[in-house]
């Protein structure tokens, strides 16, 4: 026993020396005793042994220089010390472990109990921030911010490392005098739109509301000042929220007391005090579902709790008595009929998120349209509080407060009897004086439109001989300006052979740039080319009339003497195929840039299908029709084929069957049958292509004659379906993500029409965690005898070079 005190007391005394050589560093092996400290290099901070007043014994970090005693961290506050004997030391494997003198007790400071492999000169320091951080080098084996306790500090991460799953959060103590791990949690929720709940136990007491761009939807009082910034991250690796304090003389801190009541503080010199600066929870509507489902909760109403507007309460009875946590129901149900639409509920908290999908780049109109399509949704507003992004509501609608001001506007899904204002003769004024505004808007719109049109025809009139009328559209067609050969030759130095990009069945085109420093494609149309006069006359007649970021924007056209020319913003990346198909460009088109095109392909089919003025059918989706832009944005081209649809109209059939082989849906390219669903049928062959950088035609495998689409089903069903990645995508991407896109892409080339999705619940699956129904067998799922090809890599390359689009006429 006298061996092992004086080994003790030599082992004390030579870490004592080593810490005083830098005093707020522990080195490997060294180690500190109950009663000496380590201090961080500008005195804030102090690591060491305290008693809280239990007469326990628990190692902690505390304020140094200013509110001595004030901790801020314990690391073993579920397992106290009986006695002084405690020490804590550094091991070679950069693991802190602390012991009392006789009896080891390792405790949970370390990520992980089990050993680690030695690490050179691991060294543990306390930081000027409060931060206690391992490191090996510059790597950071350990750190004491990310195991908070009671005390959030500046830099500390709040939230959650999706990576590893560490939740980072908040506990109380169990009582002043007591640092064990309380009643009350405050931790972030990432299941639906991530929030931050506090629960004393398993109960919500309070809710933030999701985050709104500026703050969090239920801290109206989270604005900017002059103490502290704040930001709230969400990414593929981590969602976190965190504060950094703008002068470091300025001293502030957030806790979660004994009570469960999340507070901050702030130091005062003068008076030598924490002062409260502000409470999370204000008031009595911060309680969480005071008022129950579909009821909102006004702190300047007396009763605070009243029902949504089309909501009555569900026991009447109750709430006389002041009892509203049964919440309110409908008036009238929904129905998921025509007519159902939404009221607005003004500057509110945004209801619980649990239930909910978002999508960060739809718009609010596109955000309507996608609620109105589900039944089951019941409400949405922005995700951003600046008008971005959408977030979509599927159950009741849970904790919703007024505010005067700094609100959010939500969107409630009403049957269509409790739309409208009420009715009166101030109505019928407003509405009779809105339809003479109208009706004389009109008269003054076509009378201008009426001349603009005059003028603009007799301007064409000039430039067309007799025989060129039959090739231009219709009068009341042309939407777009008039481009002077002169200028259109300037711009493409003459059609200068450099300057050419490519050429189709309708002729050359060429790359330019107007006198403006616009740089344009020119489409010259062939003069031998019936094909491209039929498509000069169509894309005129559609493509002027569509503006969408997924569509390529026709600028003008230039009609004289023999010349037709179409005029279209430049895209600098070219088309898609030159990326995917080419061995060499395809390593710069990531899962990233390929899901972002994806996506945007997506978006441009669900404008045509539903959203244009005019209902259209693209008939030739392909890749070398998808153009992306300098940002790898992708932009639908080549509306040549494409067919309009007025009214309900989705399809028709045609003797004339026109498109590119690879792409044609089974029923187009038998039966002459096309609709929304043939351009569906495209875009799922687009997404297996960019997935696995493979033509869909001319794909070969040397262990059985499918193309593309039915080795993606035969993968999928066998559950390999990641085998079809191209590496590029592999080496880059969110496993869940691809094998997501791929359903998604063999749900879209299933043989029946009616199977397909549309391009609305096509762009939902793409961009929420929505469950996805099982594909059944692609169209074309047929062994086919390939002539003139082998399974080597070169012969299948050649077998896919063929772009052409093909035009096939059948009998009726």
């Amino acid at each position: 026993m006298e061996a092992f005190s004086f080994v003790l007391c030599c082992c004390t005394l030579f870490s004592a020396l080593m810490i005083c050589s830098a005093t707020d560093t522990i080195p490997a092996g060294g180690l500190i005793s109950d009663g000496q400290t380590v201090a961080s290099s500008g005195g804030s901070f102090e690591l060491g042994f305290f008693d809280p007043g239990n007469s326990k014994r628990y190692l902690g970090i505390w304020y140094k220089k200013i509110a001595s005693g004030t901790v801020v961290w314990v690391a073993n506050r579920d397992a106290p010390l009986n006695d002084t004997s405690g020490l804590l030391q550094l091991s070679s494997s950069g693991m802190l472990v602390l012991s009392s003198g006789t009896k080891e007790s390792i405790l949970p400071i370390w990520s992980s109990t089990s050993s680690h492999d030695p690490t050179e000169n691991p060294v543990a320091r306390l930081l000027d921030t409060g931060n206690l951080v391992v490191f090996a080098g510059n790597s950071i084996l350990w750190q004491s911010f990310d195991y908070i306790g009671d005390n959030f500090l500046a830099g500390m991460k709040f939230g959650r490392n999706l990576v590893t799953g560490h939740d980072n959060y908040l506990t109380s103590w169990k009582s002043t005098t007591d640092p064990s791990s309380g009643d009350y949690t405050n931790k972030l929720d990432h299941s639906g739109y991530p929030q931050i709940f506090l629960r004393k136990g398993s109960v919500i007491q309070f809710r933030t509301g999701p985050w709104n761009g500026l703050r969090f939807s239920g801290m109206p009082s989270l604005k900017p000042n002059p103490i502290y910034t704040f930001e709230f991250v969400y990414n593929d690796q981590e969602i976190y929220y965190k504060y950094e304090l703008i002068n470091s003389s300025v001293i502030s801190r957030m806790v979660l007391s004994q009570l469960g009541i999340l507070q901050r503080f702030t130091w005062i010199n003068r008076s030598e005090e924490w002062s409260l600066y502000v409470t999370a929870q204000m008031d009595n509507c911060d309680r969480f579902s005071v008022c129950g489902a579909y009821g909102t909760c006004s702190i300047n109403n007396s009763p605070p709790c009243g029902c949504l507007r089309g909501f009555k309460p569900k026991f009447p009875s109750n709430w006389e008595y002041g009892d509203w946590s049964g919440g309110c129901v409908r008036k009238t149900e929904l129905s998921c009929k025509d007519g159902e639409g939404f009221i607005k509920a003004p500057s509110v908290k945004l209801p619980d998120t649990r239930n909910s999908v978002f999508n960060r780049t739809m718009d609010l109109k596109e955000c309507e349209k996608w609620c109105l399509k589900n039944c089951s949704c019941t409400a949405y507003s922005s995700l951003d509080i600046r008008g971005t992004g959408c977030l979509i509501w599927f159950d009741e609608l849970i904790d919703i407060r007024q505010y005067d001001q700094d609100g959010q506007d939500l969107y409630i899904r009403m049957a269509a009897s409790e739309l409208g204002g009420s009715s009166g003769e101030m109505t019928r004024r407003i509405k009779i004086i809105v339809v003479v505004v109208l009706s004389v808007a009109v008269v003054i719109g076509l009378i201008y439109a009426f001349f603009a049109w005059k003028n603009k025809w007799l301007k064409l009139k000039e430039q067309m001989t007799q025989s060129q009328r039959r090739d231009v559209p219709n009068e009341e067609d042309l939407e777009l300006p008039l481009i002077s050969f002169n200028d259109t030759a300037e711009a493409t130095s003459n059609f200068s052979i450099d300057n050419k990009l490519g050429e189709g069945g309708y002729g050359p085109v060429f790359r330019g740039k107007l006198r403006d420093g616009q740089e344009i494609a020119v489409k010259r149309l062939s003069k031998v080319s019936r094909q491209g006069a039929d498509q000069f006359k169509n894309e005129i007649s559609l493509i002027a009339k569509l503006q969408h970021r997924n569509l390529v924007k026709l600028l003008g056209c230039c009609i004289q003497g023999d010349e037709k020319m179409l005029i279209y913003e430049y895209m600098p990346n070219r088309s898609l195929d030159s990326f995917i198909f080419d061995k060499g460009q395809s390593y710069s088109l990531d899962w990233p840039k390929r899901c972002k095109i994806i996506n945007g392909i997506a978006r441009g089919l669900l404008y045509l299908h539903q959203d244009s003025r005019l209902r259209i059918i693209h008939r030739d989706l392909k890749a070398s029709n998808i153009l992306l832009d300098y940002e790898m944005n992708a932009k639908i081209s080549d509306f040549g084929m494409a067919r309009s649809f007025g009214g309900d109209e989705t399809g028709a059939s045609t003797g004339r069957v026109v498109g590119t082989y690879g792409y044609m849906s089974p029923e187009y390219a038998i039966d002459g049958i096309f609709s929304v669903k043939s351009d569906v049928f495209s875009f799922g062959v687009l997404v297996l292509e960019i997935i696995s950088g493979k033509r869909n035609r001319g794909f070969v495998h040397p262990d059985h004659k499918l193309n593309l689409l039915g080795h993606a089903w035969k993968l999928f069903t066998e559950g390999q379906a990641e085998s079809l990645m191209d590496t590029p995508v592999r080496d880059s991407c969110d496993l869940s993500e691809v094998l997501r896109f791929t359903q998604v892409g063999l749900l879209c080339v299933q043989q029946s029409p009616e199977d397909r999705p549309s391009m609305a619940s096509a762009v939902l699956m793409l961009s929420s965690e929505v469950a996805l129904p099982q594909p059944k067998e692609p169209g074309f799922f047929t062994d086919r005898q390939m002539v003139g090809t082998d399974s080597s890599s070169s012969k299948m390359d050649i077998c896919s070079t063929n772009e052409l689009t093909l035009t096939m006429f059948t009998p009726r």
